[in-house]
């Protein structure tokens, strides 16, 4: 029979769920980055913390081991809220260069080789897409940040003795929400620079421009206004108050917990615009 005279028929086969099809994309990408060398030694390095602060804990809840020094010593190696606060300011370095690292090879090569339209002429919206990507972002960054955050404070609570929990059990709520949080907004700076820039390396610099050049930025304010409310530009700033009051620690002079939500909230807005902007399969230009 003649090709001409076989009518097409809609496929009637198994079709995948939704969720199936949007973590396809994070799989494959998840293997294309944990096939490259530096991606895996910077993993290894940022492990190099929770490791020293496990050492910590083991220290502070063995007695034994510093008994004979005075009583400073002992406030020094209380495990607190100031603690996880320094462990969650390290490793939100490492997430930064983690996403530099990571986050250019994710939409700027599908700019760059016009891949969109095949991607949403399958079941899959801008929302999903924008998810998928996100989540191999999450994926990456969570295993520098609450899995070892939570295995940290889980190790302590094993160690300490058996009233340390009922006082302290939020500091495991706010270093897993602060993260998270913190994990959010990298995750969309490296999106909308991604999307922004279609060179992986220049995106990979605004990045890591961004948080620097709004650290000057806040710092410059600071300098010439003679304030302290301009660190409410600095992302990291901001962060740190918002976990300072997750974790009960006192908040940084010049700085307020509304507030720097209010901003971690604005730039996150002004980053899904940029994203809403670029990842369009068609774009006319008159």
């Amino acid at each position: 029979m003649a090709v001409y005279k076989r009518g097409y028929q809609r496929y009637r086969g198994p079709v995948t769920g939704h969720w199936t099809r949007v973590l396809a994309l994070p799989r494959f990408a998840w293997e294309r980055l944990f096939q490259q060398r530096l991606m895996i030694v910077l993993l290894a390095v940022s492990c190099l913390w929770p490791l020293l602060c496990a050492v910590f804990i083991y220290i502070s809840n063995h007695a034994e081991l510093w008994s004979g020094l005075d009583g400073g010593f002992s406030k020094m190696l209380a495990i607190d809220g100031r603690f996880f606060l320094v462990f969650m300011d390290v490793q939100s370095a490492f997430c930064i260069l983690l996403a530099a690292l990571a986050g250019p090879g994710l939409i700027a090569p599908d700019l760059a080789n016009n891949a969109l339209p095949l991607y949403f002429s399958r079941p899959l919206t801008r929302v999903d897409y924008v998810l998928a990507r996100m989540t191999t972002l999450v994926g990456m960054l969570s295993l520098v940040t609450w899995v070892p955050g939570l295995a940290l404070f889980g190790m302590q609570v094993g160690m300490a003795p058996a009233g340390w929990f009922a006082n302290n059990w939020h500091l495991g709520g706010g270093l897993a929400a602060g993260f998270l949080l913190w994990i959010f907004i990298v995750s969309m700076v490296a999106l909308a620079s991604s999307a922004y820039v279609k060179w992986r390396l220049i995106a990979g610099a605004l990045i890591l421009g961004f948080f620097f050049l709004l650290a000057g930025a806040a710092a410059m304010v600071n300098g010439v206004f003679r304030v302290e409310w301009g660190n409410i530009l600095n992302p990291a700033k901001a962060a740190h108050s918002v976990w300072c009051g997750l974790l009960g620690v006192e908040i940084p002079v010049g700085m307020d917990l509304w507030s720097s939500a209010a901003a971690l909230a604005l730039i996150v807005v002004l980053l899904a615009l940029v994203l809403e902007r670029k990842l369009r399969p068609v774009e006319v230009i008159s």
